[in-house]
């Protein structure tokens, strides 16, 4: 059971998620909730104290900064009425020591925002005994539609996440190159999620300037501005009940971003010109290709906002890190613009994959349009490539000697062991160990699943 007003009776060796953010609630109590988990939520420090005072609860889980009392204060409170009750905390990348102090009080462990849903379930795995059989086994993820292609195992881990937080309204922050498909990923979470039948309004932030673009977003009366000569709807309010995607919001100037943040706090805007508030029924998706928190950390992007944002986030990897796709893209693509009657030659096949693509699927999608329109015949060559392509491809590395099989054998195992090791250093700790080994948390996770495949244990 996932309701906010479920009864202590309902869960009595459940979870209880405390967070003033309702999206965020609604993310771990509805994730949990698919796992076989009985899950009721609190909404602040007294919330969660009246809660725990009408029935035991197995875990709390708690957000470290909230109104009123902060999840540190909550914490010290419970653990002095339940001195038994395991407490998990959540925390931002600024609340590190407070995560440490939170340790040395007691807490079961701490969790880094945004959370890694596997590293939560592994935490609470080892604290709760599921209240129902867990999810069935299986990919998870729905069918793909037409043009969607995801062969290696980085794209799939991608869209199996896209397809986990779908049916929630939780805030999503989508991350990725420049035409890595960070809008077909936003567009996938938003079809298979219940608004499937509203608005998906995609907006550029980097295509307008701030009055524009504030405008855009908010919409505007008549005679706001010069230029105003009529009343007009804004993207927040043609996109009601369904999902907004904000493309490229590293983009947006600070000014911009307060007033976008009053959005995410409690779903109100105003019109440019109007003093009357307006409320959004939106899901909110942004994207980027910056990285957000060196942005936070120059003065660049509001923290407050980031982590609105960043409820859960999906990282998009760049094309060069998933070569099992491109040859089934770069197809998709020739039969787009040659109506099915193109195909690729071997050597063109080579060229393909053997490419850096920093333009990602984008630059493949173009470089596959030229192609088309070069090549006369059906067959595709290397002549029909773009040069820097040719440059980049097989070619480039015809004379390379042939790689040792027994030595890349010898390197995967050294490779192991110091994840492992690592891994055992840090206590389990996935996001702790992904610092300490200086790869992402994703890279991590796709190392560990491979290891888990192999036969070693990566659980305490």
């Amino acid at each position: 059971m996932t309701s906010e007003k479920a009864s202590a009776k309902a869960a009595p060796s459940g979870v209880l998620v405390v967070d003033d953010d309702a999206g965020q609630r609604q993310l771990l109590a509805g994730f949990l909730g698919q796992q076989g988990y009985a899950v009721v939520t609190a909404d602040s420090a007294a919330a969660a104290l009246s809660r725990l005072a009408a029935g035991p609860v197995a875990l709390m889980i708690s957000d470290v900064r909230m109104p009123g009392q902060s999840g540190l204060e909550l914490m010290r409170q419970a653990r002095e009425r339940y001195p038994s009750l395991p407490v998990l905390m959540v925390t931002a990348f600024a609340d590190i020591r407070d995560a440490v102090a939170a340790m040395r009080d007691g807490a079961l462990n701490y969790l880094e925002k945004p959370i890694d849903l596997e590293e939560l379930l592994d935490v609470v795995r080892q604290a709760v005994a599921p209240a129902a059989p867990a999810a069935a086994a299986g990919d998870g993820t729905p069918a793909l539609p037409a043009g969607v292609v995801a062969e290696s195992a980085a794209m799939r881990d991608v869209l199996r996440e896209a397809a986990l937080v779908a049916p929630f309204d939780s805030r999503v922050l989508v991350l990725g190159e420049s035409g890595a498909g960070k809008e077909v990923v936003a567009r996938l979470i938003h079809d298979w999620s219940p608004r499937r039948d509203r608005p998906l309004v995609c907006v550029n932030c980097a295509a307008l300037p701030d009055p524009l673009l504030e405008s855009e977003l908010f919409g505007h009366e008549k005679g706001a501005f010069t230029g105003a000569v009529s009343t007009r709807l804004g993207r927040f309010e043609e996109a009601a009940g369904g999902t907004m995607l904000l493309d490229e919001v590293g983009e947006m100037s600070l000014p911009l971003q307060a007033k976008l943040l009053r959005v995410t706090q409690d779903g109100t805007f105003q019109r440019l010109g109007s003093n009357r508030a307006l409320h959004s029924d939106v899901r909110l998706i942004a994207a980027t290709h910056r990285d957000l928190e060196a942005e936070v950390a120059a003065g660049r992007f509001r923290e407050d906002l980031f982590y609105r944002l960043n409820v859960i986030e999906v990282t998009l990897p760049p094309l060069r890190e998933r070569r099992a796709d491109i040859l089934p893209l770069a197809t998709l693509f020739a039969a787009k613009y040659g109506g099915g009657r193109h195909r690729l030659s071997p050597a063109v096949s080579a060229h393909l994959v053997g490419y850096g693509w920093p333009g990602n699927v984008r630059e493949l999608q173009n470089a596959m349009e030229r192609a088309v329109l070069m090549a006369r015949g059906g067959l595709i060559l290397p002549e029909h490539l773009p040069h820097r392509v040719l440059g980049g491809g097989a070619a480039a590395t015809a004379a390379m000697p042939a790689a040792d099989p027994e030595a890349a054998g010898r390197l995967q195992q050294v490779e192991a062991m110091l994840i492992l090791q690592t891994l055992r250093q840090q206590a389990f700790n996935r996001t702790a160990t992904a610092k300490a080994l200086g790869i992402s948390r994703r890279a991590l996770i796709y190392k560990l699943r491979r290891l888990e495949e192999a036969g070693h244990a990566i659980h305490p």
